[in-house]
């Protein structure tokens, strides 16, 4: 029989749009101005500071409520006149101890929260937040690349007892001078075996100097690796912070995009993202005296005070240790034990099997900007270092090894947090930043909603007025089409729209109009060509669709060539583009004729309003 379907697909259909429905409810929940307040390097905010918080905070403005989870304090407010008022009491209550973040806490209830169902994610233009662009310093990269190929040869030489001059890094890789023609045919044979990546070459000017460096396809590969580590530790940072909905993305060879939706203090923010640089495990040089520092060690400060002599050598940098947990150990004293990666685990047990019973210490390294800059406009860094923990090496160690002498669990739990949030491969510097305001992305979110608004408004008026009641049917599956969009939007996690994306909603209920309009032409013509209204409902749905498609087709490909290509905003609009072409095209041809059927299908019709 013409125009029915069975009962199965008519509850398939409603059963996806009642699913879309239930995805897109969470945004009609306003979420609340909040305050999150958490420990800078890794403190957990404790019950007595907390309680402090809230009575102070309770004496002068409105708090919706307050909490205290895993050490981070979560207070809601009113309004954003009060969350800012909030900012000002509590950073002046508790010093640069503490951070304390502007935040959008939701409002969603727990029945759709326990379906997996969430608000939209928005970007920085509707919500506000910080944008940052940095760039990763392959300067200094090369630099302690370099330094560690001059500690390497050094030691591979001096093992097989062959004689050299000197051994110097320069700007393009490191300079080997050989005392002999027997001691240079020697060593770089041995150099050549062990550092098969690395490209060496006589010098013209010295038969017994050979420079080294590193090949083409290495030292690419290196940047790459540098820029992704450093991607992977930030997205760590910022998840450790609590920080919701950010967006970290690499751009171009050496630059990152990082964007703190909802987070509006500029330095925190900065704070939280360059506190940590490196870490470094070296064996501390306990023969040595601050007084009396050999050439291959050099004097560092410890934390606490004091200072300590350790070898220039490094064992392993933090980007090898995968995990970190305080704990005690068996003599009730605080450690915390540390996960290596294969390569870190084979370092640290060759070099560990040799130094049992010496102290290793861990050296943190930051960059500090100077506020100079270079020739090329670059921020000059400032490397600031310092050791933060001495222990015995007690055992041949592995992947798995712990360090222990530390002074207390509060400083293990803030060890292992620091080795957790993982070390930056190489430093990286803040080039622009823009910071959005709250007020001016919720004019944006009300502009936005009026277009859309006032865009449905009008296409469905018209098709009301011109197509009666196949109109009336088309504005269903326009409703369905939006609600869809938003629904689907807020499945995906990593999706967030944007000023430009919403331009993309506007833009995909006119292709489904379009849809609708061509399918009902069609029946239309058929009608007046003779056919029944069944036969016309039938063959109209059937020759329009091939039509839909190819246009809708070639529009997903552009949409997807965009995507690909682009970036930010326009890759936002790709985005919306892309769901909104595959939710139209099912609401204008799927959800219209499950209507239709359901509405004439079956049934004898003398005439169509259309």
């Amino acid at each position: 029989m013409l125009n029915r379907y069975p009962l199965w697909k008519t509850l398939l259909i409603a059963l996806t749009v009642i699913i879309g429905f239930l995805y897109a409810a969470p945004n009609l929940y306003e979420p609340d101005p909040a305050l999150q307040i958490s420990g800078i390097k890794g403190r957990e905010v404790q019950l007595s500071t907390f309680e402090r918080i809230k009575s102070k905070l309770d004496s002068q403005i409105e708090v919706k409520s307050a909490s205290l989870d895993k050490g981070q304090v979560l207070i809601r407010l009113n309004d954003l006149d009060a969350q800012l008022k909030a900012r000002e009491i509590a950073t002046e209550l508790l010093g640069d101890q503490y951070t304390v973040a502007l935040n959008m806490a939701q409002t969603t209830p727990e029945w759709l929260a326990a379906i997996g169902a969430s608000p939209l994610n928005l970007g920085l233009d509707l919500r506000g937040g910080i944008y940052f662009l940095m760039e990763v310093d392959m300067r200094d990269l090369m630099k302690t690349t370099h330094e560690q190929m001059v500690l390497d040869f050094k030691t591979d030489l001096r093992k097989e007892r062959i004689r050299y001059r000197s051994i110097r890094m320069n700007n393009d890789g490191v300079d080997l001078k050989f005392r002999n023609e027997e001691s240079l045919q020697k060593g770089l044979a041995l150099l050549e075996n062990n550092y098969r990546t690395t490209v060496f070459t006589q010098l013209r000017s010295d038969p017994l100097a050979v420079r080294a460096a590193m090949s083409p396809e290495l030292l690419r590969q290196t940047k790459l690796e540098a820029v992704e580590q450093n991607i992977t530790i930030i997205r760590s940072r910022v998840n450790e912070l609590g920080v919701a909905e950010p967006d970290v993305q690499r751009q171009g060879e050496d630059r990152i995009v990082v964007q703190l939706p909802g987070v509006q203090d500029t330095a925190k923010a900065k704070e939280l993202l360059g506190a940590t640089a490196t870490l470094e495990l070296r064996l501390a040089d306990y023969q040595a005296s601050p007084n009396n520092v050999p050439a291959d060690s050099k004097l560092y400060q410890r934390r606490e005070g004091g200072s300590v002599v350790l070898k220039k050598k490094v064992i392993l940098r933090g980007e090898r240790i995968t995990g970190a947990q305080s704990g005690f150990d068996e003599n009730g004293m605080p450690q915390v034990s540390i996960k290596l990666d294969a390569t870190g685990g084979n370092l640290m047990s060759e070099f560990s099997k040799n130094h049992i019973n010496q102290p290793m210490a861990t050296v943190f390294i930051e960059y500090k900007p100077t506020g100079k800059v270079d020739k090329d406009g670059k921020q000059i860094l400032k490397k600031v270092e310092e050791v933060i923990s001495v222990a015995n090496i007690a055992t041949q160690l592995g992947k798995n090894f712990r360090i222990t002498g530390l002074d207390s669990p509060h400083e293990a739990r803030s060890l292992a947090q620091l080795l957790r949030a993982g070390a930056l491969r190489a430093p990286i510097q803040i080039v622009e930043e823009r910071t959005v305001g709250p007020s001016l992305g919720k004019e944006n979110i009300e502009l936005g909603k009026t277009a859309i608004i006032f865009g449905l408004a009008g296409v469905l008026l018209f098709m009301l007025v011109y197509y009666r009641g196949f109109g009336l049917v088309s504005n269903v599956a326009l409703a369905s089409n939006v609600v869809l969009i938003i629904g689907v939007m807020s499945m995906i996690p990593d999706v967030a729209l944007t000023l430009p994306g919403m331009a993309g909603i506007v833009l995909t209920v006119g292709m489904a109009v379009d849809a609708n309009v061509l399918i009902f032409e069609r029946i239309r013509e058929e009608i007046k060509a003779g056919r029944s209204v069944q036969q016309a409902i039938h063959h109209g749905y059937d020759s329009a669709f091939s039509t839909i498609f190819d246009a809708n087709i070639t529009t997903l490909i552009a949409a997807i060539i965009l995507f690909s290509f682009g970036a930010g905003p326009i890759k936002g609009f790709a985005i919306t583009l892309s769901i909104g072409i595959v939710t139209s095209v099912f609401t204008a041809v799927v959800v219209t004729r499950a209507v239709v059927n359901a509405w004439l299908g079956g049934k004898r019709v003398d005439k169509l309003s259309i």
